[in-house]
C-alpha cells in the first residue's frame, strides 16, 4: 500500500504506526533520576502535562488545548529528522529543510483532511507567532532545565554549558512566552552554577 491510498482508516492507522517510531529517537536529555535519556515520544507526553499543569501561566490570549495539540505532534518530524540538541553544533538551515521534508512525509500518510489540520498546527508552533505557539515553544524550552536541576546537570555537563549559554539559547525563548516561568529557572540555574562553582 502506497501512502496515499487505501481506506480511510487504512491511513489513519498507518500514521499511528508510523508515530510510534518517534519512542526509537533519543534526546540529549535525561530522565530527571538521571537512570536513562528520554526519548522524544516521553518528551512530548511530558510537555502536554506541563501545558495542563501550567496552564495558569499562560496569557489570557493563549488556547490550552490548542497548545496540547502543537506539543503533541511538534516532535513527530523527529522521526525523520533525529533529535537536534539546542547545545549542539547545529546547522539550523539544513535541519529545517529536514524537518519540512519530514513534516511533508509524515503527515502526508494521514487523510487529506487530517493532513492539513495536523500541518497547520505544527507550522503554527514552528512560526512561533501566535500568543498559543509562543507558550508551547516556552515549555518546550523550560522542560528540560527543570529535568536537567533535578538529574544533577545532565545534558549541560555533557555539553559543557555555561550559565550564559542558558540564557542565551533557552532563556530568550522562554520569556517570550512565559516570562515568569523563565523567572523561576533562571533562580535555580544560578543556584546550581553557583553550587558547582563552590563545590
Amino acid at each position: 500500500m502506497s501512502e496515499t491510498t487505501g481506506t480511510r482508516l487504512d491511513r489513519q492507522i498507518a500514521f499511528l504506526n508510523e508515530a510510534d517510531k518517534l519512542k526509537n529517537t533519543i534526546r540529549a536529555t535525561e530522565l530527571c533520576d538521571n537512570s536513562r535519556y528520554e526519548n522524544s515520544a516521553e518528551h512530548s507526553w511530558h510537555l502536554t502535562l506541563y501545558a495542563m499543569v501550567l496552564a495558569d501561566q499562560a496569557g489570557p490570549d493563549v488556547d490550552i488545548t490548542g497548545v496540547i495539540k502543537m506539543l503533541i505532534l511538534h516532535d513527530l518530524v523527529e522521526i525523520d529528522a533525529g533529535d537536534n540538541p539546542i547545545f549542539g553544533d547545529l546547522d539550523h538551515a539544513a535541519i529545517e529543510k529536514q524537518e519540512q521534508a519530514a513534516a511533508d512525509r509524515i503527515f502526508g500518510l494521514l487523510p487529506d483532511d487530517l493532513r492539513d489540520s495536523f500541518r497547520r498546527i505544527w507550522d503554527e508552533f514552528e512560526a512561533a507567532q501566535t500568543p498559543s505557539a509562543q507558550f508551547a515553544k516556552s515549555l518546550d524550552r523550560f522542560q528540560p532545565p527543570m529535568q536537567n536541576l533535578q538529574s544533577g546537570g545532565g545534558s549541560w555537563i555533557d555539553f559543557d554549558v555555561t550559565e550564559q549559554q542558558i540564557h542565551d539559547r533557552v532563556g530568550s525563548k522562554i520569556a517570550i512566552g512565559a516570562p515568569n516561568l523563565w523567572a523561576y529557572a533562571k533562580a535555580r540555574i544560578a543556584t546550581f552554577f553557583a553550587d558547582r562553582s563552590t563545590g
